[in-house]
């Protein structure tokens, strides 16, 4: 019993503190060991071990500035852009409705588009409160209509699927695909792509919240490949969002095409990393074992499949076995799994329904 007050004490300690990122640039020690997520370094630059919540929290903040050096600074207006939600469209299909929506998320000069997709209501007609998911989609010209089931692979049409188990779904164009004209120009705020697909994603959320069909409280997000890791990317930043799953996603940047980071460059991604660490490893000041720590404790589901091309297996383990103590230092160890089916670059219908249930299981009690 004094064992599980503890827990429940740090874990409450850690919901007050680990979303608090503000730290003066000065005060933030460069970490060598990306892969070693037992220490923090305290004011003095001396390393500490982890042993409570709020040391976890002490090397999360760390972690969250470092990804900004990076990627640019998280926007947090003031008075956000109204979202001015949209109907383009509205499609009646079997067991829900498709509308595609638009909405401002950072200028009011300029519309996301995406697919929204809500439960037909049942026979009774009594109104209903659904859990949530933000679909992501993959490297794909189409973008969002990939999720939907408008095009694309059959494996990848998750959105379409959890609609039909019961959830709203939330499925928008990542800046410069789908019908998101977008040309990365700085001059528009962001260092990055990724920054600015997270903050794209982040207004999402606030648009989810405010939908009648949505618990405000019961959010997710899942997404594979170019989804997969913008769902973590997201989700790192995002409390808001309560499970995350993600599909052939990332591995640690050591073992990402032995270590040459070429791909991590581009406008869409973080152009940083090839300018000012020379696309190096061990000069990024960050890696993926911590931005999962980071996702901790809220549940977490990872499809690393044996033969994926794009990101080696093997760093997918290194991330769990160095990631899963927090997990448990936050009493959620369970809350933490991976999964590899024998396979390529894909989402497989035996491991989507797995990864349905792991949603299930936590966004519909």
């Amino acid at each position: 019993m004094a064992i599980g007050i503890r827990l429940l004490v740090g874990f409450v300690v850690f919901m007050r503190l680990a979303f608090t990122e503000a730290v003066a640039e000065d005060d933030v020690p460069i970490y060598r060991e990306h892969q070693d997520l037992s220490y923090y370094i305290d004011s003095n630059g001396t390393k500490q071990k982890i042993r409570t919540v709020a040391d976890w929290s002490r090397r999360r903040t760390h972690i969250l500035h470092h990804m900004q050096t990076v990627m640019g600074k998280l926007p947090r207006p003031k008075r956000p852009v109204p979202l001015d939600m949209k109907v383009l469209e509205t499609v009646h299909e079997d067991g829900y409705i498709r509308k595609k929506i638009s909405y401002c998320t950072d200028s009011q000069s300029r519309r996301v588009r995406a697919y929204l997709m809500i439960p037909a209501p049942g026979a009774t007609k009594k109104k209903t409160q659904y859990p949530a998911m933000l679909c992501l989609h993959q490297t794909v010209a189409i973008g969002k209509k990939e999720p939907v089931g408008l095009g694309g692979e059959a494996n990848l049409h998750y959105a379409l699927h959890l609609v039909k188990r019961g959830f709203v779904t939330l499925s928008p164009d990542y800046p410069s695909f789908g019908e998101y004209d977008y040309d990365f120009d700085p001059k528009d705020g962001y260092v990055s792509g990724t920054m600015k697909a997270i903050y794209d994603n982040i207004r999402a959320v606030d648009l989810m919240q405010t939908l009648a069909e949505v618990d405000a409280k019961r959010i997710g997000c899942i997404g594979h490949s170019l989804g997969g890791h913008n769902a973590i990317f997201t989700a790192a930043f995002e409390p808001r969002i309560k499970v995350i799953v993600s599909s052939c996603g990332f591995t640690r940047f050591h073992k990402y095409y032995e270590g040459n980071l070429k791909g991590w460059t581009s406008k869409r991604y973080m152009p940083l990393i090839a300018s000012k660490y020379d696309n190096v490893p061990d000069r990024v000041p960050f890696d993926f074992t911590e931005i999962v720590g980071c996702l901790a404790p809220r549940p977490f589901f990872v499809n690393a499949p044996l033969k994926d091309h794009n990101f080696d297996v093997s760093g997918v383990r290194d991330v769990f076995r160095s990631a899963s103590p927090i997990y448990k230092l936050l009493g959620k160890s369970n809350n933490f799994r991976v999964v590899h089916p024998d396979c390529g670059h894909d989402f497989p219908v035996a491991i989507r329904e797995k990864a349905y249930r792991f949603l299930a299981k936590h966004l519909k009690q």
